[in-house]
């Protein structure tokens, strides 16, 4: 039976994939007490890196947000893996670190970032407000423009 965050992520129209596979020597997701520790989530969308790109050379602020979007929802896919399946059991949205492949000067990480943001309180509302870093980095796995982690508190 669907609960009520798998309601409102149908309500939105977002399909969770299937919680990606690491792809290196770490686990997706590690559960400690009641916190569940992810590890950084890329743009992969059905197996595929999208968003590649320096964000302010060759990716827009805009285009950016969109992609720490899509970075979020696999760290929702993580977290539904790492909670049997039952998002209901997500307390909060503790924490969000961004990571945002950066062009020299590029001071609008924040703006990117808060695509991850923004959805974690659309899908969990007040229980998604978090604390966050947004960091600007030279690359990232695969080229991608974007990488968000995530620590969430479960019942």
């Amino acid at each position: 039976m669907a609960g009520r965050i798998d309601a409102r992520l149908k309500e939105l129209g977002i399909e969770l994939p299937a919680a990606a596979a690491p792809v290196a020597n770490y686990v997706p997701y590690v559960v400690s007490g009641n916190m569940v520790h992810v590890a950084g989530q890329i743009t992969m969308l059905e197996g595929k890196p999208q968003h590649l790109g320096i964000v302010g050379a060759d990716i827009s602020v805009e285009e950016g947000n969109t992609a720490a979007r899509l970075c979020a929802r696999n760290l929702i896919a993580q977290v539904k893996a790492a909670c049997g399946g039952d998002l209901d059991r997500v307390v909060r949205v503790v924490k969000l670190n961004g990571f945002v492949a950066s062009a020299p000067g590029f001071t609008q990480q924040p703006a990117v970032i808060n695509g991850a943001s923004d959805l974690m309180v659309d899908v969990f509302g007040d229980a998604g407000r978090h604390a966050r870093a947004a960091v600007g980095v030279m690359g990232l796995p695969l080229g991608v423009s974007v990488e968000v982690d995530g620590i969430f508190e479960i019942s």
